[in-house]
């Protein structure tokens, strides 16, 4: 993954509005459906953010990158589910991946509203939580506003981690070329990804463990 994020912060340090672009992009594919799990949107915006500092990038315009691609992703899939109902589901290519399908209704099933808000945070629910939410028949006003408000922390949470990790780096770690930051700008995002996935793990654990110790209770008091 390095070798694939090096040359593409060097290229776009020189290129600028293609930086910009490339935020968009990365924020908007995160939210199509497979192709969301599969591209390292969340480590490319990360890694991007390293060029903030320095003064290739603005934040402001980082941020508002981020936010309208993700923006038109999540209300793109949205209205194509809200549009084609829970035949979407059944469709290819969604067809071919059962078990994210069925994670992904499981968790809007439990999490209902909060779902939308709660999986822009979880790859890669993210790329099939808007989808199944306008299949399964949430209305577009309370999407909407569940959804932008997230969004609006997703993108800093995303970016500011990475602009005061390189203006550490730059203060305190004596790293002023590109490719020095870029390097632990990503060894940063892995640890970050692996902290996500371990948290979700957990949270997932302890879902399981509640739903089988309820059960028994009940069981227990029905012998009483």
């Amino acid at each position: 993954m390095a070798s694939l994020i090096d040359p593409l912060i060097e290229f776009v340090s020189a290129h600028v509005w293609l930086a910009y672009l490339t935020l968009f992009l990365a924020a908007l594919l995160e939210a199509v459906p497979i192709l969301g799990s599969v591209i390292p949107g969340s480590t490319i915006i990360f890694a991007l953010s390293a060029l903030v500092p320095g003064g290739d990038l603005q934040l402001e315009w980082v941020l508002s990158a981020a936010v309208a691609g993700a923006l038109l992703g999540d209300g793109s899939a949205f209205w194509l589910g809200h549009r084609e109902q829970r035949e979407i589901l059944n469709c290819w290519p969604l067809s071919n991946y059962p078990h994210l399908v069925a994670r992904s209704e499981a968790f809007f099933r439990r999490w209902g509203t909060l779902a939308v808000f709660f999986a822009r945070f979880v790859p890669p629910i993210r790329a099939f939580v808007p989808i199944t939410a306008g299949a399964l028949g949430m209305s577009p006003p309370i999407f909407y506003a569940v959804n932008i408000p997230a969004i609006l922390l997703w993108a800093p949470a995303h970016v500011l981690p990475g602009v005061l990790a390189v203006s550490a780096l730059h203060r305190y770690g004596g790293f002023a070329s590109h490719a020095g930051i870029a390097k632990y700008c990503w060894i940063l995002a892995v640890i970050a990804g692996a902290l996500l996935i371990a948290l979700w793990t957990w949270i997932a654990r302890r879902r399981r463990e509640g739903a089988v110790i309820k059960p028994a209770v009940q069981s227990d008091r029905g012998k009483l």
